[in-house]
């Protein structure tokens, strides 16, 4: 018996109503990229290893997808790192490949690599698949679209500014009302590492505070207290701990807080600038919220950084987030190129967008009309008529074979098919056409001209 086949964990199959709805989305953000202005363009689905590894941290090269070298990979593998089973060591001796963790780092290379044809600023966009070697779970997926948007070449802050106009043009267009859209700097967080005497623990410091709303205060405080940091410094952090209000009633606290770091100061100055601009601009449906907590992307991110929340009332992690990376290219050797850059996790769109029913109910419309087949002078009849209807915009087709009449109709109605148009002898000879309502049931002999205006009119 035939072993029933399956599919990777982490990776889906998508049906036609899947496709059609993750379509609009993705048209719904490549109109808005190209409204602001941003090119695309596109990246193997592999790259070399070492253009990949040690780019997101010790975690991320884990989550690497290796691939196999070509042919007999085991001849040029290294046999001490064998026989010892040393994994890292073994790795680099047979996979030279590895399929891409980001849109990212690609990018960044890109950059590099065709620098002398790129016209600075440059404004670019990218929608293709990442792979990553995580733990499936709700909304976590092992093969997923990114939707990235970056500008490289440009420091001005005018561009966080159209950033966050951006993400809350493509959520007004999605109608996700209740979206979120929060932003912290990392100058701000090194500020505050520097006020608390923990400069050197940056990452254990901002790793202990992200999970703030997780585990509460004082679980945070353990978990600095183990990585080293001191009862003084977390004493300094207590204004930290209840930092609520407004936008601009945290910056005050901020300012306070940061009085004796110069880099926390550059931060807030940032902050500032954006929540003033974006005051003045306003936003359509997202709400800007500066959260401290947030430190995603600390490995790469310089100043601004961002992350999207869903509407409350929907339960599901991050569905967007980036921020600005001022010397990305430089870990291939072309120093001092600023980039900005956000991307939005269209599956988790996806998931949010069908928990609240926002679909449009015409994203799944396919084929509007169908013609059923009495044979092949019938057939050839119906084609002439359906590639006239088709240069109107109306998607219709003819059932291929001269079946039972139930059975076509049984068709129609399995795939939704709003319309059929019955072409007897009777139609042939008066050049005219029976088209059937498949919802109400009503029926009329109808002109060509007449059955597009009234397919149109539905």
């Amino acid at each position: 018996m035939a072993q029933k086949p399956s599919i990777p964990k982490g990776t889906r199959d998508f049906n036609p109503e899947q496709v059609a709805k993750r379509n609009y989305i993705f048209n719904t953000i490549r109109g808005a990229f190209e409204t602001f202005g941003f090119q695309p363009i596109e990246t193997p689905s592999f790259e070399n290893s070492d253009t990949l590894m040690g780019k997101y941290g010790e975690e991320g090269d884990r989550l690497i997808f290796k691939i196999l070298n070509s042919g007999d990979y085991l001849v040029k593998a290294n046999e001490k790192a064998y026989s010892e089973k040393d994994s890292n060591k073994l790795t680099s001796s047979i996979s030279e490949k590895a399929l891409r963790y980001d849109l990212t780092v690609p990018f960044a290379r890109y950059v590099v690599q065709h620098q002398n044809d790129i016209e600075f600023p440059f404004k670019r966009y990218q929608i293709q698949p990442v792979w990553r070697a995580d733990r499936p779970q709700k909304g976590r997926f092992r093969e997923f679209f990114q939707c990235d948007a970056d500008v490289v070449g440009s420091k001005s802050l005018w561009q966080e500014v159209e950033f966050i106009q951006l993400y809350d043009s493509v959520f007004s267009a999605l109608k996700l009302e209740g979206v979120t859209i929060k932003i912290n700097n990392r100058k701000i967080l090194s500020g505050i590492a520097e006020v608390i005497g923990a400069s050197d623990k940056l990452i254990d410091f901002t790793v202990a505070l992200d999970k703030l709303d997780k585990i509460g205060e004082e679980k945070v405080k353990e978990e600095m207290r183990s990585k080293g940091i001191l009862e003084e410094g977390i004493l300094k952090l207590q204004p930290l701990f209840t930092l609520s209000g407004s936008f601009e009633s945290q910056i005050e606290s901020l300012k306070g807080i940061l009085n004796t770091s110069e880099e926390g100061q550059k931060g807030i100055e940032e902050l500032d600038f954006i929540n003033k601009a974006i005051s003045q601009l306003g936003l359509s449906i997202a709400t800007l919220q500066l959260d401290v907590t947030l430190a995603r992307g600390l490995n790469y991110y310089t100043g601004a950084i961002f992350e999207v929340a869903a509407p409350e009332n929907v339960k599901m992690g991050s569905i967007g987030g980036g921020g600005r990376y001022d010397d990305l290219t430089g870990i291939f050797g072309m120093k001092d190129v600023s980039g900005v850059g956000i991307s939005f996790g269209l599956d988790r769109i996806y998931l949010v967008i069908e928990e609240l029913g926002l679909f449009p109910e015409t994203v799944t419309k396919s084929v509007e009309v169908l013609f059923i087949n009495f044979g092949e002078k019938e057939a050839l009849f119906s084609l002439k008529a359906i590639k006239q209807i088709r240069t109107h915009g109306i998607n219709a087709e003819l059932y291929p074979d001269a079946a039972k009449m139930k059975k076509q109709m049984n068709h129609a109605n399995k795939r939704n098919i709003p319309f059929v148009v019955l072409v007897g002898e009777q139609e042939i000879e008066s050049n005219t056409y029976t088209l059937k309502n498949m919802i109400s049931g009503e029926q009329d002999k109808v002109s060509l001209e007449a059955l597009v205006l009234k397919i149109k009119k539905s």
